[in-house]
């Protein structure tokens, strides 16, 4: 998720006593929020003739998702019966999450005659074990129940995304994770012991069936990390721990050792994580471990980006940028950015020591306090007041996420090419750092077949898209040049939630057992059910993940072959990188 803007705009428009209040009040002040509408919207009580976008409001190509009707079961069999509806009448189904967080169009139905089935009412904790430290829950709930369901019978999740909007279905079917290297890795789908999932079926078992998946069951390695073409997970059974503390400090350095420092700080310390800031040399590391239980502390983490903000504010902030992009500002980005990063570094990025204040390092809390958050979910306020920075319904920030994993082995060549395309642009990083920079986050090589295939460094970048696909952003080319780093040069794989187009060619080739799944696949998805052109392009069973056109570059439909793959009548035409000579990047020429 991306960082806020508003510390530029406060220090170009107020003295430094009227900066200094206004941080307090948008930091600590700000408690109400507005949950985003429904991702999907119909033109009738009936819920027919109906599309679909995501939290974002628009996919990589920008189109538009359109689906004859959506159904909300509230139970396996309501779910096993909207499956066997549609498998007898052979409609293509997709599945709806509460919040619709992934980038791609993975929802999307093949056609306005699909079906969207929707787990929003999937939403209960159907058991919990506490003797067996497992939890079984509906495929809707979210990160936020189960955290804080866990931590009332006194168990905790181990390791989870930061986010706590993500729905247990969602995030299993994309493969999302936090930061580890220890135990079985930061997955969470490698902490899953037994599923259900409704799948299509033939005539003689009533075209739906839930299949029971468990440890034991090869297919379960398949589900784990499905993209949502095998049917539709009904509950979810987790392995959990005894609640614990950690103890968490943050410390800033500068990144001339980065290279050499990245997968031994990976080792040495539990949940760690690394927030580098290109353009000024500098990375801030997460020094995160467990400590005894009876150690005093009360800390919590409510993560400055994940906060509600008022949404003039908001509307203020993309002006700003929009005007940095048009006029080639790229002075005032890197000042906002130093300024960003500085305040975020003073406030902690959000922790404090007893839920209100933050005093001194190290911050020590419970598990379900320190491991995720996402305040500006919370409150049932009008998005015209306050809302998510993202929400697509108010004038907010909108922009391109590149997310990869590469090899731990291959990191600090990846960092140190990085480096290289600093020292001779160092103005073109700055943007991204007003969004807080390049998360890197550890990940071990998983089980399911559409997981990680090693130990890996996930490079986790967020930056400016303009609401005019045409339009290129302030050095296109060198982020251009980053994502095609890591993704071409150093075998990345992507984040099957996030990315843009280019991300996903070929990337099916990097999984071993990208056959195994296909097999699986073609067992549980009769007649194609449950997947679409997008899905089947992913998975390497169609030509077209990338688009070619006018200007496709841009926004990462294509890697650029010509020219008017960039916009020519911009200045801006189709050259080799500067680092990495194979990327084909948009460069800004005054004259060709």
């Amino acid at each position: 998720m991306p960082l806020l803007l508003l510390i530029l705009f406060c220090l170009k428009m107020m003295s430094n006593k009227a900066l200094t209040s206004t941080l307090v009040f948008l930091f600590f002040s700000v408690v109400l929020s507005t949950p985003p509408e429904d991702p999907i919207k119909c033109s009738n009580s009936k819920n027919t003739s109906c599309t679909i976008t995501n939290s974002y409001g628009m996919f990589p190509d920008r189109s538009i998702c359109k689906a004859s009707q959506v159904l909300y079961p509230t139970s396996e069999q309501e779910l096993v019966s909207v499956v066997a509806s549609a498998t007898r009448n052979k409609t293509k189904m997709k599945v709806a999450t509460r919040y619709s967080h992934s980038i791609p169009k993975l929802v999307c139905p093949e056609g306005e005659n699909g079906l969207l089935i929707s787990t929003k009412y999937l939403n209960k904790i159907a058991k919990v074990d506490v003797e067996a430290r497992t939890m079984t829950v509906e495929s809707g709930v979210t990160m936020k129940q189960l955290i804080n369901e866990a931590a009332k019978v006194g168990l905790a999740l181990p390791y989870a995304p930061y986010w706590w909007g993500l729905t247990i279905g969602g995030l299993m079917g994309t493969g999302a994770h936090g930061s580890t290297l220890w135990g079985k890795g930061s997955s969470v789908h490698d902490y899953v012991v037994e599923l259900r999932i409704v799948r299509a079926a033939g005539p003689e078992e009533g075209y739906a069936k839930a299949e029971s998946l468990n440890e034991q069951h090869e297919d379960l390695n398949a589900a784990k990390v499905s993209l949502g073409v095998l049917g539709v997970i009904s509950q979810v059974t987790l392995k959990l721990e005894p609640l614990f503390k950690r103890s968490i400090t943050y410390v800033a350095k500068n990144d001339s050792d980065l290279g050499d420092q990245v997968a031994a700080f990976g080792h040495a310390h539990e949940f760690a994580d690394i927030t580098w800031y290109p353009s000024q040399r500098k990375a801030v590391y997460r020094v995160d471990d467990r400590v005894p239980f009876n150690t005093s502390g009360n800390g919590l983490y409510d993560f400055i980006p994940f906060r509600p903000t008022p949404s003039l504010e908001l509307a203020i902030l993309r002006t700003t940028e929009d005007l940095q992009e048009s006029t080639g500002d790229a002075d005032g980005k890197c000042i906002g950015s130093k300024t960003t990063t500085n305040t975020l570094i003073t406030a902690a990025y959000g922790l404090t020591n007893n839920g209100i204040i933050f005093t001194v390092y190290p911050v020590i809390g419970f598990q379900n306090r320190l491991q995720a958050s996402g305040s500006c979910l919370d409150s049932l306020q009008d998005a015209k007041i306050t809302a998510c920075a993202w929400d697509s319904r108010v004038k907010g920030e909108f922009f391109h996420q590149t997310t990869f994993s590469i090899s731990l082995s291959v990191a600090k060549k990846f960092i140190e090419d990085v480096q290289k395309l600093v020292q001779l642009e160092p103005k073109g990083f700055c943007g991204i750092e007003l969004y807080n920079g390049i998360l890197m986050r550890y990940v071990k090589a998983s089980s399911a077949y559409l997981g990680k295939q090693e130990d890996a460094l996930d490079i986790d970048i967020t930056y400016y898209r303009s609401k005019d696909p045409m339009t290129p952003r302030l050095y296109e080319d060198i982020l251009e040049e980053v994502e095609q780093l890591g993704i071409f040069k150093y075998g990345g794989l992507p984040h099957w939630g996030k990315n843009r187009n280019l991300a996903f060619e070929g990337a099916i080739k990097k999984y071993k057992n990208a056959g195994r799944f296909l097999r699986v696949k073609e067992k549980y998805d009769l007649q194609g059910l449950f997947s679409s052109t997008w899905t089947d392009q992913m998975l390497g069973l169609k030509d077209g993940v990338t688009i070619l056109k006018d200007g496709c570059a841009l926004e990462g439909l294509c890697i650029c072959s010509q020219d008017s793959h960039c916009n020519p009548s911009k200045d801006y035409y189709c050259k080799p990188g500067k680092v990495y000579k194979e990327a084909r990047v948009c460069t800004h020429l005054k004259s060709k």
